[in-house]
């Protein structure tokens, strides 16, 4: 579905109505609440993020990427540029610092104009990201699993008014766990190159996207081809959750580097831990918060979960 000019959200000083915006404050307060209480009962650290790096995620050469412009500035004499994503950063964490920890991480992606009207995307926003030293990939689906079946149980328990004013209330579901998986190279076979918007419309319930060719760090097994990672996607929405058993081997690392053509010296670090062996096995994923708060609300647009909406292709004055 692609929406109309009429859908896409305007700033809380330009809203006529905030009733609902009020009402989604709620749940936006309660879903923060609950994730993060979540993550610390599973015994994770909790860090601060970073927004200006010399190293970011590359986003290469993922298809799913829509990049305009990459911000880059330069402060004391060096390039810096803001966060796409803190993967980089959470594999150093894993590695030398504790086992297992998240972040609540504002990225900025300047995505392309047209992404404006697919209700998803927003070129300010913020990841739940985290990250488990020596974790499988079915140690993090598990995870997730265990927080969205909890939390759209009490959500519906504690917040049952909000939603049924916010329209959401009965398609939120006791899903069973564990979530159907779905191949990503069938999933194309049978649906084409729009297979993610196919999908969605066409799900019931959370469902595991695996094996997507993406960026150096996520696993990549050379004998087959195959991808360890995985993408969670909800009815209707669309992926909300991106993650991966992570690379960990320099030879790897680098021939993936130079094979999509990924500028070495901008990962100095990660490259060099990796050579010294202290770069260390781990999975983790990055989950939308606010897809996450736009589907529980029944958000036409995430952007409506943002007091100031961050669409793309246009600037508010706040």
């Amino acid at each position: 579905m692609v929406l109309e000019v009429k859908d896409i959200p305007k700033p809380i000083y330009d809203d006529e109505s905030l009733e609902r915006r009020r009402v989604i404050a709620k749940v936006s307060t309660y879903t923060l609440k609950y994730f993060t209480d979540y993550f610390v009962k599973s015994g994770y650290e909790w860090f601060l993020p970073v927004i200006l790096s010399k190293t970011t995620d590359p986003l290469w050469p993922d298809p799913g990427a829509s990049i305009e412009k990459r911000i880059e500035t330069e402060i004391y004499g060096h390039d810096v540029r803001m966060m796409l994503s803190m993967i980089v950063h959470k594999q150093v964490l894993a590695s030398l610092l504790v086992p297992k920890f998240f972040i609540l991480s504002p990225n900025i992606r300047i995505e392309r104009r047209e992404r404006a009207y697919t209700g998803i995307h927003c070129f300010e926003f913020t990841q739940l990201d985290f990250e488990a030293r020596y974790a499988t990939s079915k140690d993090i689906m598990s995870l997730v699993e265990g927080l969205l079946k909890n939390y759209f149980h009490d959500i519906k328990k504690h917040l049952s008014e909000e939603l049924k004013f916010l329209g959401s209330y009965d398609k939120i579901r006791d899903f069973e766990i564990p979530f159907k998986i779905f191949d990503k190279p069938k999933l194309e076979e049978k649906y084409g190159k729009d297979w993610e918007n196919k999908l969605k419309e066409e799900i019931k319930e959370p469902v595991w996207v695996v094996n997507i060719p993406r960026e150096f760090y996520d696993f990549e097994d050379f004998g087959t081809g195959t991808w360890d990672n995985y993408d969670l996607f909800l009815p209707k929405l669309g992926e909300v959750l991106s993650g991966a058993r992570r690379e960990h081997e320099y030879e790897k690392i680098l021939k993936k580097m130079e094979r999509d053509g990924v500028r070495k010296e901008n990962y100095a670090v990660i490259l060099k831990l990796a050579k010294d062996g202290k770069l260390m096995p781990s999975a983790g994923a990055g989950i939308g918060m606010e897809r996450i708060l736009a589907w529980v609300s029944n958000s036409k647009h995430i952007g409506e979960v943002q007091p100031f909406p961050r669409v793309p292709g246009i600037v508010y004055e706040l």
